[in-house]
């Protein structure tokens, strides 16, 4: 490997460590040439020369010693000391991390300096590290600490900003400090990337990065999604403006609609409580702003400054479409489709793709390993079996692993899914759990199951699980459950996803008799989005699961808990624009 510039940090423990392998070296070399016959026979002849009475008289006898000793080799004495093995440059730099500071992140991030715009700040603060730098102390933090990554925005150029006009000859202060981390970058082996999210001066994309991305950071869900909705205050269409001060149209001022700047700090709150948004349809923005209305379960609507020949007219349209609200299939399968394809995670390791990291360098493959979900499952024969594994290999989301009992990885089916690429690992238990333990552990545990062996087992198999979720397969999900529970905790930030608790007697052992106690989930209401103090669980943070504690305690010890409405089918599918009505679909003349 490349011998590469480091931090300061690094610099001196390198050369503590190479100074002790050569000290350790010539330690070596010494006993050796003090061990060596050619020494100890000058060290006679010095000693017969010194003192010729004597020493002449038993020079010949030492000699002959000396001559039977050489043939012999003794590997008990003097044997060369081992040069202590310098610790790997992969401990050196966790060990750095520490020492300068960047101190706070997780293992599975990666940490990149970061010279952005608020916006992609605000994006990709969830799934990156970041060093923010500004110009007057780019060099100082560059040479502290040891980042993964440099990420450039060329919003970061616009006015106001600390780095307002970056690449302009005009601000030959502020470039010069970029070029300078951006070298300092490329001696170091570490990748740099622009991301091309907005107009910037020419110069900026020629001063050497390893990749230019044209688009922004992707639709950071966290920020624009759904579960708030019914929360959000509002008329229920908005006008977005790509362009701050730009005119409304006349028709839509007439219509009351609400208008928001895109680069408003409540764009999500105003797309959450419109059912309609309208967006400029020959601004580069369009796409975002479309992707992001998607996102929080709003219909989109284009507005031309043009009048077009075809189309249903503003005036028609934005009325009809914000009387009715999106059906909750509509929705789900818009949020599907950013969730998928537009998400900051899928973004950013698209971007990230192909780069040459430094070696030792953890979580080259995130940020979407945050969305890696273990799926624990008990199988009771070849037909549990075969049932699991033609559900997790249709899902449009599938496991990074299974985990499974001992006695079942030996199944037709668990060998299917091992045999399409899914990892599978086991447990083993001393012995099964009876239908008699179970229903005795139900009941005991007021109804939620978990208690005595069978929580046990559940801990179990999400203590073996490396993914940071977990889901307890009781019985099939179907196509898109999965992917909608995953995309339900990347919006809210919630320890839990499932069904809204029944709300059932806990002192009735009959009110859930599902085998796998409180996995199975019960049939609830028709709540889409809610924070509640009590779920059935089908979908949870891994080390949740292996407290063994049950659901019924989670929110108690500080748990968020997000109930999830049943999926009612997939439907038609929507238009590109976000509308199943033809009118919006062909968009609208102002």
């Amino acid at each position: 490997m490349k011998r590469r510039e480091q931090s300061q940090t690094e610099q001196l423990k390198q050369a503590l460590a190479e100074r002790e392998a050569q000290l350790q070296e010539a330690r070596a070399r010494l006993a050796a040439v003090e061990g060596s016959t050619s020494l100890q026979v000058g060290r006679a002849l010095t000693a017969a020369a010194k003192r010729p009475g004597r020493s002449l008289v038993r020079l010949p006898r030492d000699l002959y010693r000396l001559w039977r000793r050489s043939g012999q080799t003794n590997h008990s004495e003097r044997r060369r000391p081992a040069n202590e093995p310098v610790r790997s440059f992969d401990a050196e730099r966790q060990e750095a991390r520490l020492l300068t500071g960047v101190v706070g992140g997780r293992e599975d991030l990666l940490i990149a300096a970061t010279v952005v715009g608020p916006a992609i700040q605000a994006a990709v603060d969830p799934y990156v590290r970041t060093v923010p730098l500004r110009p007057h102390d780019a060099q100082i933090v560059m040479d502290g600490v040891d980042v993964d990554l440099v990420l450039v925005s060329s919003s970061a150029a616009a006015p106001g900003s600390p780095w307002a006009h970056v690449g302009d000859p005009a601000s030959a202060d502020r470039t010069r400090a970029l070029h300078w981390v951006l070298e300092s970058a490329a001696a170091r082996g570490i990748p740099a990337v622009l991301l091309d999210d907005a107009p910037a001066p020419p110069a900026l994309r020629e001063l050497g990065f390893d990749r230019v991305h044209r688009g922004d950071a992707g639709v950071p869900l966290h920020l624009f999604n759904p579960v708030a909705a019914d929360l959000a205050p509002g008329p229920a269409a908005v006008y977005v403006r790509a362009v701050p001060d730009e005119p409304v149209p006349d028709v839509l001022a007439d219509l009351g609609v609400r208008v928001v700047d895109a680069d408003a700090a409540d764009l999500p709150d105003a797309l959450r409580a419109a059912n309609v948004a309208v967006v400029p349809d020959a601004s580069p923005d369009t796409d975002r702003l479309r992707r992001r209305a998607w996102a929080c379960g709003a219909r989109v609507v284009t507005h031309s400054p043009v009048p077009q020949p075809t189309g249903e007219d503003l005036a028609v349209s934005v009325p009809r479409l914000r009387a009715e609200e999106p059906t909750e299939t509509e929705q789900r399968e818009l949020l599907r489709r950013v969730f998928l394809d537009e998400a900051t995670p899928v973004r950013l390791s698209s971007v990230l793709d192909g780069l040459d990291f430094a070696s030792g360098t953890s979580g080259t493959d995130l940020p979407l390993r945050g969305r890696s979900v273990a799926v624990l499952a008990d199988p009771a024969g070849e037909a549990d079996a075969d049932q699991l594994a033609a559900d997790l290999l249709t899902a449009r989301l599938r496991p990074a692993e299974v985990v499974v009992p001992g006695t079942a990885a030996k199944l037709p089916g668990v060998k299917r899914l091992r045999a399409e690429g899914v990892t599978v690992r086991t447990v083993r238990f001393s012995a099964p759990d009876t239908p008699e333990e179970l229903t005795r552990d139900t009941a005991r545990d007021g109804g939620d199951g978990h208690g005595g062996l069978s929580a046990q087992r559940w801990a179990a198999l999400a203590e073996r699980a490396t993914s940071p979720w977990a889901h307890p397969w009781t019985r099939p999900l179907g196509d898109h459950r999965l992917v909608d529970l995953v995309c339900a905790a990347e919006c809210s930030g919630a320890d839990a996803v499932g069904t809204a608790d029944t709300g059932a007697d806990p002192d009735d052992p009959l009110a859930n008799p599902g085998e796998r106690g409180f996995f199975d989930r019960p049939t609830t209401g028709g709540q889409q989005y809610e924070f509640v103090s009590a779920i059935t669980p089908e979908l949870a943070r891994t080390e949740l699961l292996r407290r063994g504690w049950r659901p019924r305690e989670w929110n108690r010890r500080g748990s968020r808990l997000l109930a999830l409405g049943p999926d009612h089918g997939t439907g038609a599918d929507p238009g590109d624009d976000g509308s199943s009505h033809t009118a919006a679909q062909t968009g609208a003349v102002g």
